[in-house]
């Protein structure tokens, strides 16, 4: 029997049992075993609620961040949606903060901006790396986990995974500036 159909088995167990008063404390202990078993921890769910820490950004679906976290090399189920959409909200956020700065701003030195810090293979794959995403990023055997290709994507699926949990771009922004400027968590621990 696998761990799901386990987990299952006890859940249905404990709705049979803690329906009888005569069975409320073998519930208990059915439900403490329920809890038990969900919290088996991994070397990768560890280094996610790491990097949870560092981006000082708590998922309300962890299954989002898990998904920024695979490559497309390792799973179907993989980065590549939330990285455009992380992309987009890098752009966003420097032509946000651009325009703040200098409303008169042209169009070309903010594409120059934007550009500057879109560049995947300086700025994009050192926020990546800054926060160790070589390290955690899941790929398959034969893909290089430290290229920039990688690194920068699963940096920008991170964000899109934020705008998507917290449905807007706003908080993954925040969370952008602080890691590309290097403030307080979000540097490598």
């Amino acid at each position: 029997m696998d761990f799901r159909s386990s987990v299952s088995l006890l859940v249905v167990l404990f709705a049979l049992l803690s329906s009888s008063p005569q069975y409320q404390i073998l519930a208990e202990d059915v439900s403490s075993v329920v809890e038990a078993s969900l919290k088996v921890s991994t070397p990768f769910s560890t280094a996610l609620g790491t990097l949870q820490n560092q981006i000082n950004y708590t998922f309300k679906s962890v299954g989002l961040l898990r998904r920024a976290m695979t490559h497309a090399s390792f799973s179907e189920e993989n980065n590549k949606a939330l990285s455009i959409l992380g992309a987009s909200v890098i752009e966003t956020s420097v032509s946000l903060q651009s325009l703040i700065k200098d409303v008169d701003i042209s169009a070309k030195d903010l594409n120059v901006k934007i550009a500057d810090v879109s560049n995947m293979e300086r700025s994009c794959n050192a926020d990546g790396t800054r926060l160790g995403l070589q390290k955690i990023v899941r790929v398959s055997r034969k893909t290089n986990v430290t290229s920039p290709a990688v690194v920068c994507g699963a940096f920008r699926a991170i964000l899109g995974a934020i705008a998507v949990d917290a449905g807007s771009s706003d908080e993954a922004g925040w969370v952008f500036w602080k890691v590309h400027s290097g403030i307080g968590r979000a540097a490598t621990m």
